[in-house]
């Protein structure tokens, strides 16, 4: 089995030798290099950028992250990039199993049993070890049986005679009776979903612990068929009070069946495939933690899509669709959020800020705030960009106001100071009520 390379946003990968392989630079081998060509034409094809071609041997990944495994068998596993230097593996690990337990919504107890600070495997092992240790725990509390019905011709009667049926039965075989009746067995599309997750876990789990366990619950889901139709059993899967036990398992079933969409890009051969867009990450775990950390009587509203950028006859066209709304004593707060590392002593690049982003929060604030209020970009916060260093508001007019701010995700509390400061009155607010 190949070593798996292990990279981060990014990187570059070529086919040639790299003396000193490194998280930005890696060697991979021609198959891989041409299946990974294949892979960014299917990518593009639906919208989404997964790597550049830099020159006729380099590849250079974009702003996904997760890992891949290739049909000869060598995996990648693309970490972010938090640090601009010096990044750690296992900070970055860390890091990313963070933000994906915040995108799948784990409950207090799930993040708990998910040991973020202490699993340090590689993302395919985290996530099929979140996924025996959900099974286990479903395997205490009880799987859910169903009654299914069953038609059939016996020598005996029972359950139900087929009266129809049996009436059409030639004299040669009177004998035989045509019956229905139910059986109560586990058979149903919630438990035929975990059957065959567990299957390609128990087939792919390289860790020992992982391993054992996942051909430990094989064992007890032996005599359960898998599912023949994943995409249908996941429609069919429900939801109701009976079966709240099994709503910690589904997103970790979606993610290893390749049904987490758009999070997950589904990959196509024998092992755990799955990439993140970390924008998206980024986005979902900044949203969750705003909303718990809300002041009383405050709001968050996200991907608001009630405004357009203009009209064109009696048509409205192009769509303004901001990441977050904030609503506290009757002022709005449009927040937008970008993964990218600042550089907030680098005046003379405009510390690495885009200007088709400043664009869009223009429109954002006049279409959602009527030209006047306060505009807030969200940036990840790192070494050369932190409270320490902030960045000088941006104003576009004297009622229109631009902040960029950093949020530490490795704070616990950054979501209730980045709260604090959004409370302070805007100095397009200060200058209005002059």
């Amino acid at each position: 089995m190949q070593a798996p390379i292990i990279v981060r946003e990014y990187a570059r990968l070529t086919t040639s030798e790299v003396p000193h392989p490194t998280l930005d630079e890696a060697q991979v081998s021609e198959t891989a290099f041409d299946w990974l060509c294949e892979l960014a034409g299917r990518f593009r094809a639906s919208g989404a950028s997964l790597l550049q071609v830099d020159g006729r041997r380099w590849l250079k990944l974009d702003n996904f992250v997760g890992v891949l495994e290739s049909p000869c068998g060598q995996v990648i596993e693309v970490l972010p990039k938090h640090r601009n230097e010096g990044d750690c593996v296992l900070e970055a690990r860390r890091l990313m199993q963070k933000l994906i337990s915040s995108a799948l919504q784990m409950s207090a107890r799930q993040t708990e049993v998910a040991s973020l600070e202490l699993y340090d495997a590689p993302l395919a092992e985290w996530v099929m070890q979140q996924f025996l240790s959900e099974l286990d725990y479903l395997f205490k509390r009880g799987l859910r049986f169903d009654y299914l019905r069953i038609e059939e011709e016996q020598r005996y009667l029972r359950g139900q005679l087929d009266v129809v049926k049996q009436m059409r039965q030639p004299p040669g075989r009177a004998h035989f009776f045509q019956i229905r009746h139910d059986v109560f067995l586990p058979d149903r599309p919630e438990n035929r979903l975990l059957k065959s997750a567990l299957a390609l876990v128990a087939r792919t789990a390289q860790q020992a612990e992982n391993w054992r366990l996942a051909h430990e619950l094989m064992g007890l889901l032996h005599d359960l068929p898998a599912s023949r139709d994943v995409e249908q059993d996941f429609r069919l899967w429900r939801n109701d009070r009976l079966m709240a036990h099994y709503q910690g398992i589904k997103p970790w079933c979606e993610l290893i069946l390749h049904q987490q969409m758009p999070l997950a890009v589904a990959g196509e051969y024998r092992g755990i495939s799955m990439l993140f867009p970390m924008e998206k990450l980024f986005e979902s775990y900044v949203e969750q933690q705003l909303r718990m950390a809300l002041p009383k009587g405050a709001s968050l509203r996200s991907q608001v899509q009630s405004e357009y950028l203009c009209n064109h006859g009696s048509e409205r066209i192009f769509q303004l669709k901001p990441d977050l709304l904030l609503n506290h004593a009757g002022q709005t707060i449009v927040l937008d959020t970008k993964w990218k590392l600042l550089d907030a002593a680098d005046r003379s690049n405009k510390y690495g800020l885009s200007q088709a982003d400043f664009y869009q929060l223009y429109a954002y604030g006049h279409k959602y705030l009527g030209g006047s209020g306060e505009l807030v970009l969200i940036y990840p916060a790192w070494a050369k960009f932190d409270a320490s260093q902030p960045i000088a508001d941006f104003k576009f007019d004297a009622k229109m106001n631009l902040r960029v701010l950093p949020f530490d995700l490795d704070d616990a509390e950054a979501a209730k100071k980045l709260i604090a400061q959004l409370m302070k009155p805007s100095n397009a607010t200060i200058a209005e009520a002059a």
